[in-house]
Parts: C-alpha cells; sequence; structure tokens
C-alpha cells in the first residue's frame, strides 16, 4: 500500500530479547483507514438498500411491503431484534444490525416499513 501511494502508513520499532518492538500507524494510515470505514459503511449502507438499487436502474424481487408501527426494540450485541405491528394487524419479527439500527434511529413508535425477502425482513424508515 505504501508503494502504490508513496507515503509510509505504518511505523514500525525493532526489538530484541528483552521486547519494546511493534508497530503504529502513521498519521497518514490513520486517515486512510478512516476513509476506508467510511467508504465501507457507504457501501454497505447502499447494497442494503432497495430504494438505492432501484435509483440505478436495477429492479429488485423484495415487493413484500408491510407497512407497521415499531413496538419493542431489544438490542444485542450484533444484532438487533425490532417487533412491528403491521396494518393487518400482525407482528413481525425482523433481526437486524445495531449499526442500523443506530443509523436508523428506529424507537417504538417509529412508522416504519418492513420489506420482506425470501430469506430475511429489511426494515425502511420515512
Amino acid at each position: 500500500m505504501e508503494l502504490a501511494i508513496g507515503i509510509p502508513v505504518i511505523r514500525t520499532r525493532r526489538g530484541g530479547k528483552s521486547g519494546g518492538g511493534g508497530a503504529e500507524l502513521t498519521e497518514a494510515g490513520r486517515v486512510l483507514l478512516k476513509q476506508y470505514q467510511r467508504v465501507q459503511t457507504y457501501v454497505t449502507r447502499v447494497l442494503n438498500d432497495p430504494e438505492s438499487w432501484e435509483a440505478v436502474g436495477l429492479r429488485l424481487s423484495a415487493r413484500n411491503r408491510l407497512k407497521g408501527v415499531v413496538k419493542d426494540v431489544e438490542k444485542g450485541a450484533v444484532t438487533t431484534s425490532v417487533k412491528i405491528e403491521v396494518k393487518v394487524p400482525a407482528m413481525i419479527t425482523a433481526v437486524i444490525t445495531k449499526e442500523a439500527v443506530e443509523e436508523l434511529d428506529i424507537k417504538p413508535g417509529d412508522v416504519v416499513e418492513a420489506i420482506v425477502k425470501a430469506t430475511e425482513v429489511m426494515i425502511a424508515k420515512e
């Protein structure tokens, strides 16, 4: 990577039997890592957003959409369970990432749309 961009991204220190060695990111390395994480978050959001795909002309098979109201949000270490009461009435439980809940700011009382796919349920918020 350093050869490609022409500046050091990692600083290393030699160590011996008594230790003292190590490695750390340079300021350029920290900036590069932060930019990578920003792009990764954006790409993940776009890939998981059916409207983004449709905006560029791609059609999705996820057409089973059910509007409802969030009744409960249970956050776990990695995923979050979101209970949605749909107008039929029925209750749908979607297990989504904690990051998605935080990015959409999903909380009880929000009006959302459950998008049902063959293998999962996604959540969209207006």
